[in-house]
């Protein structure tokens, strides 16, 4: 699955370790998602979305 992550973040502003306290991860949750090594459970894909303010499919997609 590819994301966004690092886009939206650039977006905002914001650090890998602020989103990653705003979301209740660790940082290393949030550098492996930026990088596709890691997909966020269901749960964690929504607080993404919700606090860019987005939905999931703007930050994530997956190619079968």
């Amino acid at each position: 699955m590819e994301n966004k992550l690092k886009v939206y973040r650039a977006m905002t502003s914001i650090t890998q370790e602020d989103l990653a306290k705003e979301l209740g991860v660790t940082r290393q949750t949030i550098i492996a998602i930026e990088k596709d090594k890691y997909d966020p459970s269901l749960i964690l894909a929504f607080k993404m979305a919700r606090f860019f303010e987005v939905s999931i499919e703007d930050i994530f997609n997956y190619n079968e």
